[in-house]
């Protein structure tokens, strides 16, 4: 079940609003209600990996118990972490990866003249990864002391299946949430009013900009690179570069808004990273949530900067190797990951110094070749098509012997979706505005264009094919 469509939008959507609205009488029975509507809606679409999901929640239960128990000793606490994590990963792996290690283990047995292996095919459940990562948190934090293990039941079954966040993040933190969950708000007019508008920017950004985006990127992507030049290779690079930020930070003002019609608060994701001055700045606004567990649950446990310059290049480098492998069972991935992680090593021994010298602009530019570079080898469907293209963008001159016609209205949305990059990157420059108080003076105009683009964009999404949202493979 998708946001934008038909089914959550006259059917489900205000179901459950109306039902915790007039029925939620206490915050015990607002939970009860939420946690319903958040396992139907998963169950919708995936009805068979929600069993596994609910299986895992009861192990997460009892292992949280086991480490705070006065019994416990520090031995056996290790024990029951390592016996959680490891569930959680378990589940990970054999969905997302099976498939991807048993190719690669087929390739080198036929390589050494062996017989090779069967290779499942395993299906992927949607939102498996943010899933699994959010379960992890709560265990390691309960470990640690960071938080408490969950009061109910329920509250940490509806944590893990809280339908806004459910598919695709952003990433919680079970600490970040708790005190929420427990109060389950009673939302007002104006958590509506504010949700609801964050809402329809998401649909707008996905249906409108990040959908037309995904047929400009699919259009050269699909083509043989041999047939391409220069300039198709870098249109095909841009498309994507836009398609991909639209479509995921407009699936986290869809959640971000969805919760806030609630009651509930939600981090941020996303803070205008093509504005970025360098890869390292670049990941203080990307993805926010992942970089942030990141940091916390792997780059501070393997020493983070605290072992010598060597060791924390290293750390750095194989965190983002590792977020490379978690955003997909595929080569491109990997080395998307390590591309990022060699940028980040370099930024602290002197690319980010190098970078803050030159005008704000300039140094924006460069980062933007380096980030589109990297989306170029997230987007290709091998690594022979990545290095070809890579190839093309580094030669001026290189023609294309057919090249790509590219319809006009992905030329327009084009145009308007790096103006607003642009807009941006003016904006964040006259930090002395007070954008918010701007807007809030033109409310009634805004508030208008913007649901006359929600109205275009759900009358898009109708008619057009349908497009996932990208981060739903992750």
């Amino acid at each position: 079940m998708l946001f934008y469509e038909p089914l959550f939008l006259f059917l489900f959507g205000p179901a459950v609003y109306l039902l915790y609205f007039f029925f939620g009488a206490d915050r015990g029975r607002r939970a009860l209600i939420l946690l319903a509507a958040s396992v139907a809606f998963y169950g919708w679409s995936e009805p068979l990996f929600i069993f596994v999901v609910m299986a895992s929640v009861a192990l997460d239960l009892i292992v949280a118990r086991r480490l705070v128990a006065p019994e416990t000793n520090d031995a056996k606490r290790r024990a029951w972490l390592a016996l959680g994590v490891g569930a959680n990963l378990a589940i990970l792996v054999y969905y997302k990866y099976t498939g991807f290690l048993a190719l690669n283990l087929d390739a080198v047995l036929k390589a050494l003249t062996l017989p090779g292996i069967h290779i499942p095919q395993i299906a992927l459940p949607i939102g498996v990864s943010f899933i699994v990562f959010e379960k992890i948190t709560y265990l390691v934090d309960v470990y640690r002391g960071v938080t408490a293990p969950a009061a109910q039941s329920t509250l940490y079954a509806l944590y893990v299946f809280f339908f806004p966040k459910l598919l695709a993040g952003p990433i919680i933190k079970y600490h970040d949430i708790a005190r929420q969950l427990e109060d389950c708000p009673h939302a007002d007019i104006d958590d509506f009013v504010t949700g609801f508008s964050r809402f329809m920017m998401g649909v707008t950004k996905k249906l409108l900009i990040a959908d037309t985006m995904a047929g400009g990127a699919d259009l050269i992507f699909g083509r043989d690179v041999a047939t391409l030049g220069f300039a198709d290779a870098w249109a095909g690079a841009l498309f994507f570069t836009l398609q991909i930020y639209f479509d995921f930070s407009g699936y986290s003002d869809m959640a971000i808004g969805l919760a806030r019609m609630f009651g509930f608060r939600l981090l941020e994701n996303f803070n205008m990273p093509y504005i970025a001055t360098s890869i390292t700045d670049f990941w203080r606004r990307w993805h926010m949530s992942l970089t942030g567990w990141i940091r916390e649950y792997l780059y501070f446990p393997l020493g983070g900067n605290r072992l010598g310059e060597a060791r924390t290049y290293f750390n750095l480098w194989i965190c983002f190797l590792a977020s490379g492998v978690w955003h997909g069972a595929a080569w491109p991935y990997v080395v998307w990951g390590a591309y990022n992680g060699v940028f980040l090593v370099l930024d602290r021994l002197f690319l980010e110094a190098q970078l803050k010298r030159l005008p704000e602009w300039l140094a924006n530019l460069l980062t933007l070749v380096i980030v589109m570079a990297g989306w170029t080898i997230f987007r290709a469907t091998s690594l022979t098509q990545a290095s070809a293209l890579l190839s093309l963008m580094a030669q001026p001159l290189a023609s294309a012997s057919a090249p790509v016609v590219i319809p006009p209205e992905y030329v327009l949305i084009g145009l308007i979706a790096a103006s607003i990059c642009v807009a941006q990157r003016i904006g964040a420059s006259m930090g002395d505005v007070n954008w918010g108080g701007l807007a809030q003076r033109f409310s009634l105009a805004s508030n208008s264009l913007l649901a006359l683009l929600f109205v275009a964009a759900l009358a898009k999404g109708l008619a057009d094919p349908f497009k996932p949202f990208i981060y739903f493979r992750f």
